[in-house]
């Protein structure tokens, strides 16, 4: 089984830095007395980042080993919040865009497929507890 250590050390207010297994550093939470309050990333948003950026990954290396000619990629969500503690996801929509020459619509769907249902390990563990939708744009290019 693999596993990964990642951590977070506090700053100050509600400032963290965190790092992913190799060291990487992200900026979360937010800093007393700045503006804006946000100087780093809210750690809501930072699983839904985690979320596409896990499924664009899939996609685009799905498409790249079809050798579909993919010039440009963007995936982006909309999380939807209870307002109230603990302020659970209670509905993600995802669309994914795809620029390229002469894209195969059936390879970016299967692509999608195949990420969503069986290689995102954030998606598979978001999924149970929360209604994901998704959409996606193709673009000539």
């Amino acid at each position: 089984m693999a596993q990964g250590k990642v951590y977070a050390k506090w700053v100050e207010g509600d400032m963290f830095i965190g790092a992913d297994r190799y060291g990487n550093p992200i900026p979360i939470g937010a800093a007393t007395g700045r503006d804006p309050k946000w100087t780093g990333v809210k750690p809501s948003d930072l699983l839904m980042i985690g979320m596409i950026c896990c499924s664009g990954y899939d996609v685009v290396t799905i498409l790249q080993k079809q050798r579909q000619q993919l010039t440009g990629f963007e995936v982006s969500a909309i999380g939807d919040q209870d307002d109230d503690p603990p302020y659970v996801f209670t509905k993600i929509e995802i669309e994914y865009i795809f620029r390229g020459r002469n894209l195969n619509e059936a390879f970016i769907q299967r692509a999608i497929d195949l990420s969503e249902n069986q290689y995102c390990s954030v998606m598979a563990t978001i999924r149970p507890n929360v209604q994901i939708t998704t959409h996606y744009r193709i673009e000539e290019a």
